[in-house]
């Protein structure tokens, strides 16, 4: 299959906001139930494993007229909220049989909250997560979680999810999981190959479909743009950060490579690859699944971190090991866990040299001329001063 096959493929999945993917994969068989979820991080191997399709919620985007959904919310929010309304009440989300709300700031906690009183018919949980990593404390809260959910799950599809079904959504996770690492490791590699707007549909496409064929797409993807003849430039290579539930524009990804950047580390969809390990396929499901939350997990803006004299280590492995020239911080307008951070995650760069900039955006946001032209003159600052 061509790369453009390939993208055109993921970019209809991105653009339909009806979700017909997955109305489609319910009808293939009876009783096959889908799970919603805000996809900054919950664990989907519980979904997969009670025979439930996972289902990547991200808002409505730059195509959806909000108007039912802004009577819901103050306009000093981020947008994802609204536009998640307006999917819920429009009808768009009927296809799903409940909804997950992962534990990301007070306003996706609201939300959860109202979407139980909007929506009576459907399964609903707020689902937290530790904010202490010790497994005696943090760690046997999270298994409790993690029963939790799963018990709730097997009573929804009439019958208990085993710890050998869960060891088997382990499994196909973690092939998942390996392969969007090689997906990104070839991008670092060779940015050229694979623009990051395509690297982006290709991750959204894991949102509604099933994780097996999600696997097989990121390969074949990763093998057709391997084959690809495509110009190289002298672009800044940069990590893009502080993006969370409510996603950027596609077109602000791309105003980004226009500009003359190469985007070689994000954390776009961070569900995806929220685990950077794979997760043991043997012993007890449930708590394999929390030591690797605990332990073995990306530390970004939407993870609470106590530790102070830790703050930034990842953002720095990112910009070392990806070979990165400088930080773009990209965060939504009102996300307070990203822009809290920021001046903490600027202060660790500054000290070591590493330049960035930052700006926002709403998953609405139209006009990209002015990001594009901040995006150009942080590209040339950094070629202008690399080659000084």
């Amino acid at each position: 299959m061509s790369v453009k096959a390939i993208v055109d493929r993921c970019e209809a999945l991105f653009e339909d906001l009806n979700f017909q993917a997955v109305k489609d994969w319910k009808a293939a068989a009876p009783g096959r139930k889908a799970i919603g979820y805000m996809p900054v991080y919950v664990p989907r191997e519980i979904i997969h494993a009670a025979g439930m399709l996972p289902v990547g919620i991200l808002g409505g985007g730059d195509q959806l007229e909000v108007i039912q959904g802004d009577a819901y919310y103050q306009s000093y929010i981020c947008r994802i909220p609204r536009s998640t309304i307006e999917l819920g009440l429009t009808g768009r989300l009927d296809c799903l049989d409940g909804m997950l709300f992962p534990s990301i700031c007070d306003v996706i906690r609201n939300l959860s909250g109202m979407w139980q009183i909007l929506f009576k018919d459907k399964y609903v949980r707020y689902f937290d997560v530790p904010q202490e990593y010790r497994d005696a404390v943090g760690g046997a809260y999270y298994v409790h979680e993690l029963e939790i959910l799963r018990d709730d799950l097997g009573r929804l599809r009439g019958r208990p999810v085993t710890d050998d079904e869960l060891r088997a959504a382990i499994g196909v996770y973690n092939e998942n999981r390996r392969a969007i690492r090689d997906l990104y490791a070839f991008r670092a590699r060779t940015p050229w190959l694979a623009p990051t707007a395509e690297v982006y549909l290709v991750l959204r496409a894991g949102m509604v479909l099933p994780v097996d064929e999600h696997t097989r797409l990121v390969r074949d993807y990763i093998a057709a743009a391997s084959a690809a003849d495509r110009p190289r430039r002298d672009n800044a290579r940069v990590v893009v950060t502080g993006v969370f539930c409510e996603q950027p524009p596609l077109g602000l990804i791309k105003s980004i490579e226009m500009a003359g950047c190469y985007i070689v580390d994000d954390d776009f969809m961070l569900v995806t690859r929220w685990l950077l390990e794979d997760v043991p396929e043997t012993g007890n499901p449930l708590e394999e699944l929390s030591r690797a939350f605990l332990h073995h997990s990306a530390s970004t803006s939407a993870k609470y971190d106590a530790r102070r004299e830790d703050k930034g280590k990842f953002l720095l492995e990112q910009v070392r090991t990806r070979g990165a020239e400088g930080v773009v911080f990209a965060a939504p307008s009102f996300c307070d866990p990203a822009l809290l951070e920021r001046p903490m995650l600027q202060d660790v760069l500054a000290k070591h040299g590493i330049p960035y900039t930052a700006f926002k955006y709403a998953e609405n946001t139209g006009q990209m001329a002015p990001i594009r032209e901040q995006a150009g003159t942080f590209a040339d600052s950094i070629k202008l001063w690399s080659a000084a």
